[in-house]
């Protein structure tokens, strides 16, 4: 599947498993209420919070808050393996982000970029919610079957993004571990 025909399906509310610079992703439209629906159904998950990845770091205040905080650490580290938790921008669907925030993200992919450019697109691990993510497509596939389409690409790295919360106060907090260290968070806040 080309990247093309990759974003139809996706504008037409298909499902799709896609790499990116972390693991292999499964993802909808992200402003689609109904395919956000079918991705929990299909991952058996609760809509405890679905991430979104965009193409440029630009777009990523079209959905999240500006604040000077997001700002310095997408400058220092998007794309790439980060995922910044922020206020929302907008209405969003039962599913995406949490409690009035969202998280985002711009893959360090030029696939994954690619599908997301002007597209907002769920990220979240190809995998059955509380199996293991899936590290090659062949195991995505296995887990996720023909209820979704496949892109391949460029193999992933396989460590997932750290995430990251902005709290008003501009202070920020990591709430999940990943390939981007709290001291290399802290040290590019600092300088």
């Amino acid at each position: 599947m080309e990247i093309e025909a990759a974003r139809a399906h996706l504008r037409s509310g298909g499902l799709l498993v896609y790499p990116t610079d972390t693991l292999w992703g499964l993802g909808c439209s992200a402003l689609d209420s109904v395919a956000v629906a079918r991705l929990l159904r299909l991952k058996d998950r609760s809509s405890d919070g679905l991430s979104v990845m965009v193409g440029a770091v630009e777009q990523l205040w079209v959905l999240g808050e500006r604040s000077p905080t997001a700002e310095r650490l997408a400058a220092r580290w998007l794309p790439g393996s980060l995922t910044l938790v922020l206020p929302a921008a907008r209405e969003l669907p039962t599913g995406v982000g949490r409690d009035g925030t969202i998280g985002l993200r711009v893959p360090d992919h030029p696939v994954a970029r690619a599908l997301a450019d002007g597209l907002p697109v769920i990220t979240t691990s190809a995998n059955r919610h509380g199996a293991p993510p899936a590290t090659t497509l062949a195991e995505a596939r296995g887990a996720l079957g023909d209820s979704v389409r496949y892109l391949d690409g460029a193999v992933p790295q396989g460590v997932a993004s750290t995430v990251v919360v902005i709290h008003a106060a501009g202070d920020c907090e990591v709430l999940r571990k990943g390939a981007i260290s709290a001291a290399e968070l802290e040290a590019s806040l600092a300088g």
